[in-house]
């Protein structure tokens, strides 16, 4: 994930309402952010990619636009996601594989003491050591799918650049190292097994600027000057464990640093730009991962897609073979391709993703939130402090998502031999019990007239990279509700977020003058609320006043279904 850093940058503003650059499509490397237009023309003019799947979709923004996101998707609402390789290992947290490369991090000061120093035992020996040895995906994704997710992502490959599956294009990867299992492929059969969706996440772009901490060395201590391991090669590994493999396979690093991190490949910012054959490369590895494994959604940590910013034509004619090999016999494709910091145009050619985040108010095309209940890689100091977002969190941020259009992807963290800790278990559980009760105000719903109503719709806290925090730091009252409806129309369901004490809701956006709903209400009834589901309730000029049964045992929030 796009980890926040001072150095890092992004050419989308986190305001989804301020001033953002746009395209200028008219060049032929489609958009040049900083480096020099010879630098990019010079990339792309050289680039030999493999030729797609024939189809409607063809590889610009025009063609794809024609676009339309897939029911599947829509009446999902709620995935969980396992952010998990090699760098759970340490269970340190995030963005390990980097970090443990700057001197005097908590990172560098944990590996050297539980694996050496990383001018000789680097990342790599990380990969060597993980085993992965608890992995069992079809115990786990039965636990998920009884507790109502739909949706089931894998990490296909992270920064780090391993790939977890029977990669032919990167010998770094989980059957020839490590836990020698294809990660992926066990996934892919355990959500089909449990009639989960199936989605994998790519991160493996960014690597080149990402890793280039490795080609430093301590600045003071006994082995200042050293050089750490991201500039070995293959002539390194003679007697050693790696022996025949070429590191820089993995690290990518046989080129000059830049001298930023930055998220946009802006030259003038400080990145150093890839070159065609890691291009070639990660399109390639790309392109096999969804042929052999079939997911239905593919999820790019990218500014729009990979590469963008040097050229679109790597990420342009992934999304048309991607859409292309998953047509019905209508010509609509079932695929669901993510993409971040996306304008108005690409939002129409691709599912807009926002990262811990989500929308203002309801957007016209379908969209997600992916975010983590803790760190995106596994951290045992989070569990040791027990400081996950908890379960209600979790579910009323699912509730003004879905009443926004938008889905859920919540990553729950493995710990490195591949199953959740007590703590998640619990967290899952909880939301779990929450969908069974109230599930049919969340799945298969479409966004109503308004999201909601409530102190909670006023005062909006900014996100981290785009629109709003993901989870308020705000308290929710009683008057905050969100909103859904049945796909046809017929059926409102209101969620309040807040448990009443005083045993009644009013929903103001219901009153008797109000022009969301002019017509009668017949009937309330309480989901999931068996023999009490039918409620008393007042309309007057004030809003609709519901009363709830005398001993209600709500804990978190409730819906109501209206007639």
């Amino acid at each position: 994930m796009a980890r926040a850093l001072a150095a890092v940058s992004h050419p989308i503003p986190i305001n989804l309402n301020q001033k953002r650059t746009t395209m200028n499509r008219t060049l032929p490397a489609t958009l040049v952010l900083g480096c020099s237009l010879v630098t990019a023309l010079a990339q792309t003019s050289s680039l030999q990619l493999p030729t797609i799947a024939a189809g409607p979709f063809k590889p610009d923004w025009n063609s794809l636009t024609n676009y339309q996101t897939p029911n599947w998707f829509r009446d999902a609402k709620f995935g969980i996601w396992a952010h998990w390789g090699p760098q759970c290992e340490p269970e340190h947290g995030d963005w390990y594989a980097r970090s443990m490369y700057e001197q005097g991090s908590d990172d560098y000061k944990s590996h050297l003491a539980a694996y050496g120093h990383p001018s000789t035992n680097g990342f790599k020996d990380v990969i060597h050591v993980w085993q992965a040895e608890q992995f069992d995906p079809d115990r786990l994704l039965k636990f998920y799918k009884d507790n109502g997710a739909k949706i089931f992502m894998a990490l296909a490959n992270h920064h780090d650049n391993f790939d977890n599956f029977n990669s032919k294009y990167q010998p770094w990867n989980s059957v020839n190292m490590g836990p020698h299992q294809d990660l992926i492929g066990g996934w892919a059969a355990a959500a089909r097994k449990h009639g989960l969706r199936f989605g994998v996440s790519v991160h493996a772009s960014r690597a080149w600027s990402w890793y280039e901490v490795a080609q430093g060395a301590d600045k003071t201590g006994p082995l200042a000057g050293v050089p750490y391991d991201g500039k070995l090669t293959k002539a390194g590994g003679k007697g050693l464990w790696w022996d025949g493999l070429d590191p820089q396979d993995l690290y990518a690093q046989n080129h000059q640093p830049g001298s930023a991190l930055q998220w946009e490949w802006d030259g003038m910012k400080g990145s150093s730009i890839p070159d065609a054959a890691y291009m070639e490369k990660i399109f390639k590895r790309t392109r096999q991962l969804w042929d052999d494994y079939h997911p239905d959604q593919i999820y790019f940590d990218d500014t729009v897609l990979p590469f963008h910013g040097v050229t679109d034509e790597v990420g342009l004619k992934l999304a048309a073979h991607c859409y292309n090999t998953r047509l019905d016999k209508d010509g609509r494709t079932g695929a669901v391709i993510n993409g971040k910091w996306l304008d108005e145009t690409q939002r129409q050619a691709l599912v807009y993703d926002i990262e811990r985040g989500k929308a203002q108010g309801i957007l016209p095309l379908p969209w997600q939130t992916d975010t983590c209940i803790g760190s995106w890689h596994y951290d045992a100091d989070i569990f040791k402090h027990h400081a996950y977002k908890d379960a209600a969190s979790v579910i009323r941020m699912l509730a003004d998502i879905v009443s926004k259009n938008g889905n859920l992807m919540l990553s729950v963290p493995l710990q490195r031999g591949g199953q959740p800790d007590a703590d998640e278990i619990k967290i899952v559980s909880e939301i779990g019990a929450w969908l069974k009760v109230n599930g049919e105000a969340i799945y298969a719903t479409r966004p109503w007239k308004t999201y909601g109503e409530g102190p909670s719709t006023i005062a909006a806290e900014k996100g981290r990279f785009d629109g709003q925090r993901d989870v308020s730091n705000q308290p929710f009252t009683t008057e905050d509700i969100r909103f859904t409806q049945s796909k046809d129309g017929k059926t409102l369901y209101a969620i309040v977020l807040e448990i009443p004490k005083a045993g009644k809701v009013t929903i103001k956006s219901l009153a008797a003058n109000s022009a969301n709903w002019p017509g009668k209400i017949s009937s309330v009834q309480l989901v999931g609320g068996g023999w009490r589901s039918q409620l008393k309730f007042i309309r007057d000029e004030t809003g609709l006043h519901v009363l709830l049964p005398e001993k209600f045992a709500g804990k978190t929030a409730f819906a109501l279904k209206i007639h």
